[in-house]
């Protein structure tokens, strides 16, 4: 049963009543609401000439520099801004390290954010052990991942199918199951662990309350689309606005979640690739139960 300790960050930021400017400016009454899906976020891009899946990694200050900046966070009086240097300040990435393209820059150099990070990713390699569970999704040798969506002729149902890595180029995901971020939707089990990528915005929220405080908690609390851990609104301008569960000091992980609420058929079309897959890999499992239907997404089991 999942439990939920609101009392774990002493630091809890809580909605507060009235709408951000940063959302007003971005035109958030007119954004496209989707379900934030709780997972682990993951890019699509080229590397040694072929699209991959890349991880997240925040580039982090040394013991020093975060020495320094907790301090300068800590003296509230100098409102002045701190003053990174990042060729010294931060600890060392992998040579493939990229920063993520929305991150601001000042000559040419990543500027970290809010919390002294700078976000990045680097590319899952095949045999990673570090990824693994990225790269249980991904098969390079086919350019294929497996995905997680609504179903192209039925929105009320879910679909996991093989998708071309190339289809996904230049786009966010998400990844989610069984070991990752405690398993909320209650994904395979230990034995038989079972991953997959989410688009990011997949999911549009269509029951969706106005932007008030009040209507925002009793969507959240009563209603069976409210059973997801937040909502991203994704702005006409590229903004992306989020509102979490806990920050109106509600629970997450749930029991029963929106996401386990609909059925999911497996349509994998594996034919086409006319490819032998290693006997453990999840393409080959889901190959096996190809076009069957389950109730719910924790129903599937992979104990084949």
């Amino acid at each position: 049963e999942p439990k939920c300790d609101l009392k774990k960050n002493p630091f809890k930021v809580l909605a507060t009543e009235t709408l951000s400017e940063k959302a007003l400016d971005a035109d958030v009454y007119n954004a496209v609401a989707t379900e934030k899906v709780d997972g682990t976020c993951c890019y699509v891009t080229n590397y040694k000439g072929q699209p991959y899946l890349w991880a997240r990694l925040d580039r982090k200050p040394n013991k020093q520099a975060d020495k320094r900046f907790k301090k300068f966070l800590h003296s509230k009086e100098n409102a002045k801004e701190f003053h990174w240097n990042t060729e010294e300040d931060f600890k060392p990435v992998p040579e493939c390290w990229i920063p993520a393209k929305e991150i601001e820059k000042q000559n040419g150099k990543p500027v970290p954010d809010e919390n002294g990070h700078i976000p990045g990713w680097v590319p899952v390699e095949k045999n990673s052990k570090q990824y693994c569970w990225h790269s249980s999704v991904v098969s390079y040798e086919f350019g294929i991942a497996l995905v997680l969506r609504h179903h192209p002729d039925d929105p009320g149902v879910l679909e996991i199918s093989a998708v071309p890595l190339s289809e996904l180029l230049e786009q966010t995901l998400e990844l989610i199951g069984t070991n990752i971020n405690g398993n909320p939707y209650g994904l395979g089990s230990k034995k038989y662990p079972l991953h997959f990528l989410t688009p990011h915005g997949a999911f549009q929220v269509r029951n969706l309350p106005t932007l008030k405080h009040n209507d925002l908690l009793s969507w959240f609390e009563g209603c069976r689309e409210g059973q997801i851990e937040g909502i991203v609104w994704h702005c006409g301008d590229g903004c992306l606005i989020k509102v979490h569960r806990h920050h109106l000091g509600l629970c997450w992980p749930l029991p029963d979640t929106y996401m386990n609420s609909k059925p999911v058929i497996i349509n994998m079309n594996l034919d086409k690739y006319d490819c032998a897959f290693d006997h453990q890999s999840l393409f080959n499992k889901f190959s096996k139960i190809d076009k069957q239907k389950f109730d719910r997404l924790k129903d599937i089991t992979l104990d084949i």
